[in-house]
């Protein structure tokens, strides 16, 4: 069996990382400020991370000039595959990040916008590269619905649907965000999180709900999740990546100690 990865998320606002709950924005004032992106990039590169997850929530011309500079400067002192997304929207904005030192590109409302997008990355950079982040949220008792504009617009979409398309077009890794989960530490949805695993031939990364050991090992074992992307329970000194794989192992989970 492959090891699963563990891989940190940082939200960065402005040149800051930020977190909020279950989508919080900063124009409601539902963010609040980490730190800086490249210390704890390197902070968890030593640590022992598999990759490392940037999104730009910024949004902006300036925010994006930003990004570019965080991501030049974490992969001259990272030694982990860094993963860039949030305001990617054509292909020359795939080049930009890809050019800065990112190894993956991350696409989720400009994929649902434009799913030809996929695959034009894909034939230009490769499928290893592309990667499809999908929120989502649990909308009846058996359907999860697919949010565009970081989750604030309803697509009609049912998730595991969107997932299969991605990947057809040629996507190389699915991101699936709990949109009922995230930042509440209470848990990843498992449901979800394994219907779409087990209806996708590429990686899925479990993200939205990290708040324990437990739920951890739980989204990879129940959810059969092939990584788990956390930022809270990293960002504010509940558990280190390396408490995190020491725990994986301990329940038989194959991890890169």
């Amino acid at each position: 069996m492959l090891a699963k990865r563990v891989i940190p998320c940082l939200d960065v606002h402005d040149g800051q990382v930020t977190r909020g709950v279950q989508f919080g924005r900063a124009e409601a004032g539902g963010l609040r400020n980490v730190g800086d992106p490249v210390e704890l990039a390197v902070r968890y590169n030593d640590q022992g991370a598999d990759e490392m997850v940037f999104f730009d929530i910024t949004a902006s011309a300036h925010g994006r000039a930003s990004m570019v500079d965080v991501i030049e400067r974490a992969a001259d002192q990272c030694f982990m595959p860094l993963t860039v997304g949030g305001g990617i929207r054509v292909l020359e904005d795939m080049q930009t990040m890809l050019r800065a030192g990112a190894d993956k590109v991350s696409i989720n409302s400009s994929a649902l916008a434009t799913p030809d997008l996929i695959r034009q990355g894909a034939e230009k950079f490769g499928s290893q590269c592309i990667v499809v982040s999908i929120d989502c949220k649990q909308v009846a008792p058996d359907r999860w619905e697919v949010f565009a504009k970081g989750g604030r617009q309803a697509t009609g979409l049912e998730a595991v649907e969107w997932a299969k398309r991605a990947v057809a077009l040629g996507a190389g890794e699915i991101v699936l965000n709990s949109i009922d989960a995230d930042g509440t530490k209470a848990g990843f949805d498992l449901v979800i999180t394994r219907r779409v695993s087990e209806s996708v031939g590429v990686p899925v990364v479990a993200s939205g709900g990290a708040g324990s050991l437990k739920h951890m090992a739980d989204v990879l074992l129940e959810g059969r999740a092939d990584a788990v992307l956390a930022a809270s329970i990293f960002h504010f000194g509940t558990h280190t990546v390396g408490d995190v794989k020491r725990h994986l192992a301990g329940r038989g989970i194959p991890v890169r100690l």
